[in-house]
């Protein structure tokens, strides 16, 4: 017997950025896999949405089609809290599931924006990790199981419930940012982490950039174990009210490390961190506890999406090649306002404008090959106005198999209908 889907008009933004004129919101998988055969069979396009916080996240999409929200599909199947694993819905937001977690003192340690409207699903379907992937690992490393729907509208699934799962084949790491064009996620299990007693955030001042470098080559012999090296540049952290920086200038330059353990761990690591940074020609530093370090770590969550920008990047790279990519930003805009995950060469620039020479010539013609020099590359997050967004110049140039890419993409997805032509895929 076909199930009644419930159909509505889409009013948010979301129809501002897809091509869609409805939504449908599935109460369950089985309505889900139904919605899917439908739309493969009529050759539809199906854009999944979970909680719309990175819609402009990839090429604009250009084929009409209806949205598939995840919203329903949201409630915690299995918690043996004992085991540190969970599963649930991909449509949960992370905030419901940080607040299930921190009843039993436990937590997922991926740190995203707008973690009240931001889905589990979503986050894994753009692979977003926040600063703590330097001491907790990426999103990929915590999800353990995984059920989707392919875009024939046939579930299967990946992994298990049990952290040691072996079988069968990695589902789980080859749907994790593959921004919904293999499948859409709707169920996850996860891998949890206990909540540290204790956590604070030493910050110093770097003199330039170059000394900036001199820290963080440090920081790879150092006697503490951050979970988070964050190197902040730029107007926004000149004007943050818990940083000693400021407000007027654009050369702001902050590296915050972020300690957590139990107590006496975290005042050892404190004093040692003083200590080696002394030894570097670190003149004074701070150590933020308490709300203070929560709220200084939330600033830093919440950067990616905070305020508005003409242009946000995100650089990936070895991690000796951050402070050269930062500097050829400041180069292009001085008052860009810079995050970096340091530690593992993720950068995240926020223009000031749009560059004068165009997204095209900006990107290509300098940061990519920047970026490629550090065997990295840099990708678009967000343009709000649009203008040049090219396969290149959103994805850059990508060293990749695409041939082999492609035809995962066909055996997923045959007839193309998910989210499709905004990934990486060459159509």
């Amino acid at each position: 017997m076909t199930q009644k889907v419930n159909w509505v008009p889409y009013v948010s933004t979301v129809s501002d950025t897809l091509p869609i004129s409805d939504t449908t919101t599935p109460t369950d998988a089985v309505e889900l896999a139904e919605v899917v055969r439908g739309c493969y069979e009529s050759e539809t396009a199906i854009y999944p949405i979970g909680g719309g916080t990175s819609l402009d996240y990839g090429l604009p999409a250009k084929r009409n089609g209806i949205g598939l929200s995840l919203a329903q599909l949201s409630t915690v199947i299995d918690y043996p809290a004992r085991d540190l694993t969970i599963t649930v819905g991909s449509g949960i937001t992370m905030q419901t599931l940080a607040e299930t977690l921190a009843k039993e003192r436990q937590r997922l340690p991926i740190d995203v924006p707008k973690a009240s409207q931001a889905t589990l699903g979503g986050v894994i379907a753009t692979n977003f990790n926040g600063p703590r992937r330097f001491g907790q690992g990426t999103v990929r490393d915590h999800v353990i199981g995984i059920r989707a729907v392919d875009g024939r509208g046939l579930s299967f699934k990946g992994g298990g419930r049990v952290v040691k799962n072996v079988a069968g084949y990695d589902f789980c790491k080859l749907l994790t940012g593959s921004l919904g064009t293999l499948g859409v996620i709707t169920e996850l299990t996860l891998k949890l982490k206990p909540i540290p007693d204790s956590f604070a955030i030493v910050v110093c001042s770097p003199s330039d950039l170059n000394h900036a470098e001199q820290l963080l080559a440090a920081l790879v012999n150092s006697d503490t174990t951050p979970s988070a090296v964050e190197l902040l540049a730029g107007p926004a952290w000149g004007a943050n009210k818990h940083l000693a920086g400021d407000s007027s200038s654009s050369n702001a330059l902050f590296l915050a490390v972020a300690l957590e353990g139990t107590e006496p761990e975290v005042a050892f690591m404190i004093k040692q961190l003083g200590t080696e940074w002394r030894h570097e020609g670190v003149r004074s530093h701070q150590a933020l506890e308490g709300q203070a370090a929560r709220d200084l770590f939330a600033d830093m969550q919440e950067f990616p999406s905070a305020g508005e920008s003409p242009l946000v990047l995100r650089a990936n790279m070895v991690p000796s090649g951050t402070t050269r990519f930062i500097d050829a930003i400041q180069t292009l805009d001085k008052n860009c306002s810079i995050q970096s995950h340091a530690g593992n060469g993720i950068v995240l620039a926020k223009f000031s404008e749009f560059p004068s020479a165009g997204l095209a010539r900006t990107l290509v013609g300098k940061l990519q090959a920047v970026a490629a020099s550090a065997r990295g590359n840099v990708v678009v997050l967000s343009n709000p106005g649009g203008s040049e967004m090219t396969h290149q110049s959103v994805w850059g140039a990508i060293d990749a198999p695409f041939e082999l890419m492609t035809a995962v993409k066909r055996e997923f997805d045959p007839k193309n209908i998910l989210n499709p032509d905004r990934f990486v895929y060459v159509s």
